[in-house]
């Protein structure tokens, strides 16, 4: 357990990646706040329990689409 008690936001970015950052700083460009705060230690386990799958979106959908297709192939 972290001794860190700063209030921090988790975030996300377009890729559906997640950080955290302090809360009392700007969000940096491309980032956006998911609406979850706390300490960190409650920040890193929230997104334990939500990022399930760690590749990027733009990832999951080649792969998806590339499924797809070949599905369609004979």
């Amino acid at each position: 357990m972290s001794t860190d008690n700063r209030n921090y936001l988790v975030v996300v970015n377009h890729e559906e990646q997640y950080s955290i950052w302090q809360a009392d700083r700007d969000i940096p460009e491309g980032w956006t706040a998911t609406g979850f705060d706390g300490t960190k230690d409650a920040c890193l386990s929230h997104i334990a329990e939500v990022w399930k799958d760690l590749r990027p979106l733009s990832l999951r959908r080649r792969l998806a689409q590339s499924a797809a297709e070949g599905g369609n192939r004979r």
